[in-house]
């Protein structure tokens, strides 16, 4: 294989998935219903009909291996530069001095620097279609508040956005594209819906955290029929939505002719990493490989490292129904690190799910070293990562460097899930000594 082949392998527009996959179909345990918060029974299509338009609804249910792709969501893939490339880190293997091989899948080439415009253009058009006018969500460090409010803005939807208060804080430029994309931002917890009202009174020097951000935007969206709420992960329909990178990735490794040993990816609440491995797992559930899966959380945030897995609450407030999930208690206030993407309490059901079935393994880093491997790679590969994807790169560099202990070639593939460019004031605080560890708080 020739070097120039290796290093980077792009797919054409024709090869975008036309159909989004669904683990569920392929487990061989069902996936634990979602309860109804008022009954504890599993909960009806009528339960969520409050704040989700009916399409989402019957995809978030759906036990169907495959749910084929609107056109018109495939043409909009396109804008956000999809297929994205898979590409070799050879620069980083040097530096390492390792055997292994370590590719990554490039999902920061997107408009707004991350992977969740994956969901949030059907999401947008689902709603759309059906009907309805407005949107509200919550964000963490605004790669989702971006990629929703683009996606509003191309279906001509109204997009209102709860940005937790730290990285409402820490990272104004999220703000403003959001903005400029003719959103709405508010820093959550905000003064806008009663359940912020009341933890301001409670706690006004609280950081935020994205459980009470979610209890927001579904009061506001609860409160008007024309307006519903959007979710940038955990849900069952955000993490089929993302498989389109999966299947690209797949496509290419079988271009080179490579099966990974490894396919590592950061975890939150689960929506990169489903999409990134979820097709895979698939295929090593029908017998196809033995891939191994590697989910990284932060030491901050160790819902699947130290958490229970059972029935909780996905908000703060206990608005949403209880779903079958690892999680640190929907009352979790997690430290104000950087990666505010994975500070999450919980972790999506399906995920939940793969890692009980040993499907998954679990694995979580302080900050510290997730930036170190930020920089490392940025020095190496010339792309400065979001700090949600330093945790994938610090899985991938303790894989190789063990390949190298071993001195064994395996190969490693991990999803670059955004772009640095807008969370720079983390690798300055790093860089000049005075970002603080997060393990000391767990």
């Amino acid at each position: 294989m020739s070097k120039m082949k290796d290093t980077r392998v792009n797919l054409s527009i024709d090869d975008i998935p036309k159909r989004w996959y669904n683990l569920a179909a392929d487990l061989p345990v069902p996936v634990p219903p979602p309860l109804n918060p008022l009954t504890k029974e599993p909960a009806k299509p009528e339960d969520l009909s409050a704040i989700f338009p009916p399409s989402i609804i019957k995809q978030e249910m759906s036990s169907e291996r495959y749910i084929d792709i609107p056109e018109e969501v495939r043409e909009n893939y396109i804008l956000i530069n999809r297929p994205s490339p898979l590409q070799r880190a050879r620069r980083l293997e040097e530096k390492l001095k390792t055997p292994a091989k370590i590719y990554f899948k490039r999902e920061d080439l997107s408009p707004v620097g991350s992977h969740k415009a994956n969901s949030a253009l059907a999401q947008a058009y689902y709603n759309m279609k059906d009907g309805f006018s407005n949107l509200t969500t919550e964000t963490g460090a605004g790669q989702w508040g971006s990629a929703l409010a683009l996606a509003c803005s191309i279906f001509d939807l109204n997009c209102t956005v709860f940005m937790v208060r730290i990285s409402y804080e820490q990272k104004p430029y999220r703000r403003t594209v959001m903005e400029t994309y003719g959103s709405k931002v508010y820093s959550s917890p905000s003064t806008v819906t009663e359940y912020g009202r009341k933890i301001l009174l409670e706690h006004p020097d609280t950081p935020g955290s994205l459980g009470i951000a979610i209890s927001e935007a579904i009061e506001l969206a609860a409160q008007d029929p024309d307006t519903n709420y959007s979710l940038g992960s955990v849900l069952n329909h955000v993490m089929l939505h993302q498989t389109v990178i999966g299947q690209e990735v797949m496509k290419q490794l079988e271009m080179i002719d490579v099966v990974p040993d490894y396919m590592v990816g950061c975890v939150g609440g689960g929506s990169n990493f489903a999409g990134f491995s979820f097709p895979m797992i698939g295929e090593k559930l029908k017998g196809k490989n033995e891939t191994k899966f590697i989910a990284v959380e932060p030491k901050a945030t160790p819902s699947m490292t130290k958490g229970r897995y059972e029935y909780d609450y996905g908000d703060s407030a206990g608005m949403t129904p209880l779903l079958k999930m690892f999680t640190l208690g929907h009352d979790f206030i997690p430290s104000p690190i950087h990666a505010g993407g994975l500070r999450y309490h919980g972790m999506a059901p399906l995920v939940s799910l793969a890692a009980e079935l040993d499907l998954v393994q679990p694995v979580a880093y302080d900050q510290l070293d997730t930036f170190e491997a930020g920089v490392l790679f940025a020095q190496s590969e010339g792309i400065i990562p979001a700090p949600e994807s330093t945790h994938a790169i610090m899985g991938a560099i303790d894989l190789a460097l063990k390949a190298k202990e071993a001195n064994e070639e395996r190969t490693i593939v991990f999803n670059l899930s955004g772009h640095g460019l807008l969370d720079l004031s983390g690798y300055e605080k790093y860089l000049n000594g005075t970002i603080e560890s997060s393990s000391k708080d767990n």
